[in-house]
């Protein structure tokens, strides 16, 4: 709510806002604001993950932005488990994308409510379809999870392929974009497990801030490390330059020395006759 009516404060008059909402259930990606359409991702040749057959609306306002919201959330998958009466059953992506008069994109903003992870314990007394959902919903969390793990490591390939909802969100851990996460906890003792795993959860995707990286040999990851090597490759590079001066100088200034010898050294004495008596 606060976010979107900053950024219709922020939002210049030569730009326009366009929304698209759609979620994840089961594997598969659905257009909630065009009839649950069935989309599917694809990369490009610069390795950007776009969602083909997604519908964008324009918006003008803050208001008309949360009529989009109630309605995509009034058509997102739910269900009932052991846990909540209520339970979300996908993961649901809303994209507010900038546009100039030319139609060119500025930039994105996107909102994702991710569903919870379910214990085996919560879903004992639930129905096939429920617990099949609940797997599907724990398997994309555990993806999500090992690409977090694979940024803070810093190791060359990241397993964005790991599902689809590793593979959608790909460009929110890649380039010059930022990633803030907000964690969902309870304050009863019941809930203690499901809080402490969401708070480790959490803190490995604050981890990143110190270990991610950047593009190197076509592997992505995130440049949130090249902020943190820069200034020592900096360094490293003044030192080079530095020492690559003193041999350079040294050299002028033997070459100077060798010069001055032959011009200006002492001239060989010549020894005089001696006058004959």
């Amino acid at each position: 709510l606060l976010a979107s009516i900053d950024i219709f404060k922020l939002v210049r008059e030569d730009n326009t806002v366009w929304v698209s909402f759609f979620e994840i259930y089961g594997g598969k990606l659905f257009d909630l604001l065009n009839g649950r359409k069935l989309l599917i991702a694809r990369e490009d040749h610069k390795n950007n993950v776009n969602i083909c057959g997604l519908q964008e609306h324009p918006i003008s306002n803050h208001d008309e932005l949360m009529q989009v919201i109630q309605y995509g959330n009034s058509v997102r998958s739910i269900g009932t488990t052991g846990a909540n009466d209520e339970s979300s059953r996908s993961h649901a992506i809303l994209q507010i994308r900038l546009k100039n008069q030319k139609g060119t994109s500025r930039g994105k903003f996107s909102f994702i409510d991710l569903a919870g992870s379910e214990r085996g314990a919560d879903t004992q007394h639930n129905n096939k379809q429920t617990r099949l959902e609940g797997a599907e919903i724990n398997k994309s969390l555990l993806a999500l999870k090992e690409c977090i793990r694979a940024l803070d490591h810093g190791k060359t390939h990241i397993p964005f392929r790991g599902s689809k909802l590793t593979e959608v969100l790909k460009d929110s851990f890649i380039g010059n974009s930022r990633t803030i996460m907000i964690a969902n906890i309870s304050p009863t003792t019941s809930s203690c497990e499901h809080t402490l795993n969401t708070l480790r959860y959490a803190d490995r995707v604050k981890e990143i801030r110190r270990g991610g990286s950047k593009k190197r040999g076509g592997s992505r990851r995130t440049k949130v490390v090249e902020s943190y090597k820069q200034p020592k490759r900096i360094e490293k590079k003044k030192l080079k330059q530095q020492q690559s001066k003193l041999r350079l100088q040294r050299e002028v200034a033997k070459f100077k020395k060798g010069n001055d010898r032959k011009t200006y050294g002492r001239q060989p004495r010549v020894k005089k006759p001696q006058q004959q008596e």
